[in-house]
């Protein structure tokens, strides 16, 4: 019972630290900067634009309907766990950011700004297995409903709408090209900061080979590589697929190494978020606690 009730104060102290982010974010940079973000929250501030009603309270009466249909998508304790992000965030929005000042400069780096408090704390949330709900929740659902359209092009279909609508309510297109600096500052952000420390490129290379192109990569860039024999099914010829994991600025020099051995060589390259182990992100590892005396 102690050890659900810390939880819940450590997960409400993350919620408050991350809506005063957010609602820095919304309130203080995107809200008198005239353009709205995307999600649900870029909804909330054009309605505010146009109401003055409150944004936070705007964003919650916006996602009941999409917690009611995503309800059995998401499961009840990431639902419960959403909803509580979502009270703490509205009440901080709507009480507490009204007490601070509103940025009144450049509305480029309000636009940058806002992505940046708005993407830490939306980290914030999404560290204690936690939601903000709105557009999430919707591109979820419609996805469950429609299989073959993929999350992110849900989501941009979504972002793309609400960012258009900018254009109509704040009546000038540079609404729309703010709050798209604002959302992509946002995205970039939880990126980076989640998975920015351990991400890298993973190349897959096909030849006939394997050991000295390995050997070159190993002098280039002090990486191993993974050789693996491989089958070509359209010649039937045994080919060497080596599979080098490497950083971002090391990409370059693995591929060229490859070319310059086999010109003939393919070479394909892949996003990884994440890569534990030597020369890259150490594995976290259990604690185990103290034998009993």
């Amino acid at each position: 019972m102690r050890g659900k009730v810390r939880v819940l104060l450590v997960d409400l102290v993350y919620d408050f630290i991350s809506s005063l982010l957010y609602g820095v974010g919304i309130y203080t940079f995107a809200s008198r900067g005239g353009f709205a973000t995307g999600g649900f929250s870029g909804l909330a501030l054009m309605v505010n634009h146009l109401t003055a009603l409150p944004i936070g309270a705007l964003t919650l009466l916006l996602n009941i309907p999409v917690l009611l249909l995503s309800y059995h998508t998401l499961g009840r304790i990431f639902l419960a766990k959403s909803i509580k992000t979502m009270v703490v965030q509205t009440l901080v929005i709507d009480l507490l950011m009204p007490l601070l000042p509103y940025y009144r400069g450049s509305e480029l780096l309000a636009a940058l700004f806002a992505g940046v408090f708005m993407g830490v704390g939306l980290v914030l949330v999404y560290i204690r297995g936690s939601s903000t709900g709105g557009s999430d929740f919707l591109t979820l659902s419609l996805h469950k409903a429609a299989p073959h359209i993929t999350v992110g092009q849900f989501s941009l279909l979504i972002d793309g709408l609400i960012l258009s609508a900018g254009v109509f309510v704040y009546k000038n297109i540079d609404a729309a090209l703010y709050g798209l600096i604002s959302t992509f500052a946002c995205s970039q952000i939880v990126d980076r900061i989640l998975y920015g420390a351990g991400s890298g490129k993973m190349a897959l290379i096909i030849t006939t080979r394997g050991m000295e192109i390995a050997d070159a990569i190993s002098r280039e860039t002090e990486r191993g590589s993974t050789l693996v024999k491989a089958v070509g099914t359209f010649s039937g010829t045994e080919k060497d697929m080596l599979v080098c994991a490497c950083s971002k600025g090391q990409i370059f020099k693995v591929r060229s190494a490859a070319h310059a051995i086999d010109g003939g060589a393919l070479v394909m390259v892949d996003e990884l978020d994440e890569v534990y182990g030597e020369g890259f992100k150490t594995p976290e590892r259990e604690k185990k606690a103290p034998p009993a005396p």
